[in-house]
């Protein structure tokens, strides 16, 4: 390998790095809100919020009512991509895992700011997906999670169109797909793929309900591990090793293990299966697992121990009956999600505290897993928010939203879309 070799690899090399890594640092980031604020045009589209919560509300519930099961987004990204075209968004197009994507110019030299809301939900195919209103509350499976973020995106949009308000940076809007379980964030993972939106300086999710901002990415990993014997005939096989004892062995063993309360770490068993009758030695059972923590180095240490008891727990099985024919394991890593964080002190989150103490609403910084995670492991300043009102029954059938407050999420995604759009 020559000189000029090694030269250029250093150079592409330096080139790759230098696409992971944002652009731009914010001007003033602790007044920027207040600043902002107080322009004419920014007022307006803030001023316009009370007045287009009742057409957020309404796009909230339309979508909702389209289902949206994991990797079955299509119908719902349809409709969405309806919407940003009627909005007057750019190059509005779908990707090719099904991200919906539409572009808003800016006017000179600014960040790229991307702007999402994810399209999934965790429902299977056949849920009913209606949603019912009893004055201020709604009911349907995901009307916050993640209805309530797709629903304010379009009013962060509109109000932007409709105050006539121009930003230096370009925002990207996105209405994302595989957020949830097993989806294991393929949508915006692919966003910052080779095939992705490019150089992206900002990353915002709008998830759920409340006015918190995530500024701590939980990291996770989750694990299908299969047992497999021979299976047989409970009496006349008896005493082949059973490939649900092992698995029970194993949840067992997960069960009994200690993790640290800080950083937060857990495990979860979610699901299980397996077994062909009640008077039949299985051939095979499954469990399904779901770790995690807000810092990579304790993930790490829990997935190993996890890992351990498995192994352990078909031994077990296997010393047990002792028998020619023996369980054995497969485990399938089917979600990973980076741990990350943006700093308290990135110019980013003290531009999202700006934002929010200039609307006079509340400060907190939390944790969570959600889109902004990939961003976040690759250095580039991200944060989640919360499209306002308050959420309760996330991933179950009898989710809620109370549309209370709700106004105050769409205000803080508008301002909070203007500022981070600055250079």
């Amino acid at each position: 390998m020559n000189n000029l070799t090694v030269l250029r690899q250093g150079v592409a090399a330096l080139a790759v790095m230098a696409s992971a890594m944002p652009a731009f640092g914010q001007q003033d980031a602790a007044t920027i809100g207040e600043r902002l604020a107080k322009r004419a045009d920014v007022a307006r589209a803030i001023g316009l919020a009370p007045t287009l919560e009742t057409w957020v509300v309404d796009q909230q519930i339309a979508l909702c009512q389209i289902p949206a099961p994991p990797f079955k987004e299509q119908a719902r990204g349809v409709a969405y991509r309806k919407a940003f075209e009627q909005l007057g968004l750019q190059r509005v197009r779908v990707d090719a895992v099904g991200n919906v994507i539409g572009e808003r110019p800016g006017a000179g030299r600014g960040p790229h700011l991307v702007y999402s809301a994810h399209l999934d939900t965790v429902f299977p195919e056949g849920t009913p997906v209606k949603v019912t209103r009893d004055v201020a509350t709604l009911r349907g499976p995901g009307i916050s999670d993640d209805c309530r973020g797709l629903g304010v995106v379009l009013g962060v949009i509109r109000a932007l169109r409709d105050a006539s308000v121009q930003t230096p940076g370009r925002i990207t809007f996105v209405g994302t797909v595989g957020e949830e379980g097993l989806g294991d964030l393929r949508g915006v993972k692919h966003l910052f793929g080779p095939d992705g939106l490019g150089q992206i300086d900002r990353f915002v999710s709008v998830d759920g309900a409340g006015l918190e901002i995530t500024n701590g990415g939980v990291g996770s990993r989750r694990y299908r591990a299969t047992f497999r014997g021979p299976g047989g005939h409970s009496y006349g096989a008896f005493g082949l090793p059973n490939p649900i004892n092992a698995m029970g062995r194993a949840i067992a063993a997960i069960a009994d293990l200690q993790v640290p309360a800080s950083p937060k770490t857990t495990f979860n068993v979610g699901r299980v299966g397996g077994g062909t009758s009640v008077n039949s030695i299985p051939f095979e059972a499954w469990v399904e697992v779901d770790l995690r923590s807000e810092e990579s180095g304790p993930l790490q240490a829990l997935d190993a121990k996890v890992r351990a008891a498995v192994e352990a727990a078909v031994q077990a099985e296997n010393t047990r009956w002792n028998h020619a024919q023996r369980i054995t394991v497969d485990m399938k890593l089917v979600g990973d999600r980076p741990a990350g964080r943006t700093a308290d002190t990135s110019d980013v989150v003290v531009a999202a505290r700006s934002v929010l103490r200039a609307l006079s609403l509340p400060v907190v910084l939390e944790n969570s897993s959600t889109d902004a995670n990939v961003a976040m492991a690759r250095g580039i300043p991200a944060i989640t928010i919360g499209g306002g009102g308050r959420g309760t029954g996330a991933h179950s059938l009898e989710e809620s939203f109370d549309t209370t407050g709700g106004v105050d999420g769409t205000r803080q995604a508008i301002l909070m879309a203007i500022a981070l759009a600055q250079p």
